[in-house]
């Protein structure tokens, strides 16, 4: 008897096996054959995970198989449609993974219409899976067989065990439904569906047509039309979602009371603060940045550290007072807008021009020691140099500094540091960084500017064609080229000593902080702006010795080796080109610069303090 027992196992597990790689393989005629060998026919487990056949032809995307299996099913095995595998799901939970599978559900339901409102071990109906997976089409099915039940009765279908529903669950996913009478539901976090939707900058991302590259894509990819045109359906129901939860969800009003901290503390010296500064001095930027970053509870602050502009503006644009709401740091919108780097949103709010009284944390830090208090991830998501990273903090401080009041310029935080000084303490190690990069920098181009000024200097005296024996003039003197190979190599020698007198003067700068803001990018940028013009016309030049040696008939060999020099120039240009458009930012401080000068320089007589030109450089009211 214990052989066969053994024997039947044995059976039981080569017919399992035979299933399985037949179900894998869809091979429909084997699959029809072996369960009609086994007494639960196609309910028949199959996996360690206690899937049965239907399991796996579903999940495997058979649906003929699943169809002929179902059909052929005995029906005194329907009261064994219900089974689940070993994490709980049931045909239907894997049918509403494919929006293929609709005539399967359809089928599974006449059956077996309580696999509904089965959950699996998530706590998961099918309908909220279909949700999670964004399958649409299946999640719309599924959702009509529950439409005439009340919304209270929905409830079950829509919601997970930890309170998570499909509008959470839609969201996270970016397939946004209809069931937005679920906004004031909250998840096991006490999240709802607008601060989950502030939470996910992603749907609200969408790749533009415009610029060179896009536009060729554009023109030649269809699927990069189809993906361009997906994204933009997907941001319009995505704006629309926020308009929509904007306005119903009330959980944007819940804030946290701060404290009055709007005293300014200016006394540098009193009891400990010695000891204090000393022991800020000697503490790293980690430890200083390191302080709690708990999330704020309102959709506002969220969508300001995120980044969803979209949201935040709609937010304010509905309800402006929101403006006030502070998070459990006592840091207000402004804050947060200058610690995660928002600039639109920070734009946005400085012109509003609305009066703002809590503009001191309760660290005592005001808007302009937040600039110091950098979210910790945002470094490492850059790929600047660090002196570049230090002009864009530098560029920040100045940006916040324009709308502090002059009454917080010199006031202390809790470790007794006035702005300025509490940012050169934070970003002395990115100050270290940035000389060492900027050194390494100005050496390797001052290497390559001399090569290139020594090669255009030999050139100057070893004229293509060669000089004439008895006046020593150039043979080729009087073809039009040759003026041409004289002009470049002449400006490519300039160009070379040029941008190497400017990487010099990188190199004896004594790396202040404010060197950081404009001197030293701008010497940088006009460094690698001589260096690449001397790439050009040393190209140029080049190019003008291989027409002129083709047309002297000079030999093959000589305009070969010449042609390939052009590779190593190229690549040069290339490799250095990133690290020149990432120095834009300094044109744009030049020109915002020069926009402000050029009004001052213009108004000679006294200016009308009424008039509408002196009220358009008022800034904010700040209390």
């Amino acid at each position: 008897m214990m052989s066969s027992c053994n024997e039947d196992a044995d059976t039981k597990q080569r017919i399992s096996g035979e299933l399985y790689t037949a179900v894998v393989e869809g091979e429909k005629e084997k699959v029809l054959e072996l369960c009609s060998k086994v007494s639960d026919h196609a309910l028949h487990r199959i996996t360690v995970n206690e899937d049965t056949v239907l399991h796996m032809a579903t999940y495997a995307k058979k649906a003929d198989l699943v169809l002929k299996l179902l059909d052929e099913l005995p029906e005194y095995h329907l009261d064994k449609m219900t089974r689940q595998n070993g994490v709980g799901s049931t045909m239907l939970h894997e049918a509403a993974t494919n929006n293929n599978a609709i005539p399967i559900a359809d089928k599974l339901l006449k059956k077996a219409p309580g696999l509904l409102g089965m959950r699996d071990s998530n706590g998961e109906t099918a309908l909220f899976r279909a949700a999670r997976y964004g399958k649409t089409a299946m999640f719309k099915f599924l959702a009509s067989k529950i439409a005439q039940y009340d919304q209270v009765s929905q409830q079950f279908y829509l919601q997970r065990i930890d309170k998570t529903t499909v509008l959470h669950m839609s969201i996270i996913s970016q397939h946004f439904d209809e069931y937005k009478h679920l906004i004031g539901e909250k998840d096991t976090d006490g999240m709802t569906a607008l601060q989950l939707l502030a939470c996910e900058p992603s749907a609200f991302k969408i790749d533009r047509e415009d610029g060179f590259i896009n536009l060729v894509k554009w023109c030649c990819s269809p699927a990069w039309r189809r993906k361009i045109r997906s994204e933009k359906e997907k941001y319009k129901i995505a704006v629309d979602l926020a308009k929509f939860l904007v306005k119903r969800d009330i959980s944007w009003e819940a804030t946290h009371s701060a404290a009055d901290k709007s005293k300014p503390k200016i006394h540098r010296y009193s009891a400990g603060s010695d000891m204090v500064k000393e022991g800020a001095a000697e503490g790293s930027s980690t430890s200083i940045q390191g302080q709690r970053d708990d999330i704020g509870e309102t959709p506002l602050i969220l969508a300001t550290k995120s980044g969803c502009v979209e949201i935040a503006k709609e937010i304010l644009k509905v309800y402006p007072q929101a403006i006030e709401h502070v998070d459990d740091e006592g840091r207000n919108i402004l804050h947060v807008a200058i610690k995660y780097r928002q600039l639109d949103i920070f734009e946005y709010v400085k012109k509003m021009e609305v009066p703002m009284k809590r503009l001191i944390d309760n660290n005592g830090n005001t808007i302009l020691h937040t600039v110091a208090l950098k979210r910790k991830d945002f470094v490492a998501e850059k790929v600047e140099g660090p002196a570049l990273l230090l002009q864009e903090e530098l560029l920040w401080f100045e940006r916040v500094q324009e709308i502090t009041p002059s009454h917080f310029m010199y006031h202390q935080n809790n470790m007794k540091l006035p702005a300025d000084e509490f940012f050169n303490t934070v970003n002395s190690e990115l100050r270290s960084a940035g000389k060492e990069w900027l050194k390494s920098t100005a050496e390797g181009c001052s290497v390559v500017a001399v090569l290139i000024a020594t090669v255009a200097f030999a050139a100057a005296y070893t004229v293509p064609g060669g000089n004439q024996s008895s006046t020593g003039l150039p043979v080729l003197l009087n073809q039009p080229l040759f003026v041409v190979f004289t002009v470049t190599d002449v400006l490519s020698l300039n160009f070379a000593l040029t941008a190497v007198v400017t990487f010099l003067s990188i190199l004896s700068s004594p790396f202040r902080f404010e060197d950081f803001k404009q001197s030293l990018p701008s010497k940088l940028m006009l460094g690698f702006t001589f260096l690449f013009l001397s790439v050009a016309m040393m190209m140029i030049s080049f190019g003008a010795t291989i027409f002129l040696m083709i047309h002297t008939k000079e030999s093959w060999t000589k305009i070969t080796l010449y042609a390939l020099s052009f590779i190593p120039v190229g690549i040069f240009a290339l490799s250095y080109f990133p690290l020149y458009s990432s120095l834009t930012k300094t044109y744009k401080y030049l020109l915002r610069k020069a926009r402000q000068v050029a009004p001052l320089s213009t108004c000679m007589l006294p200016a009308d303090h009424n008039s509408p030109m002196a009220k358009s450089h008022t800034s904010i009211l700040f209390v």
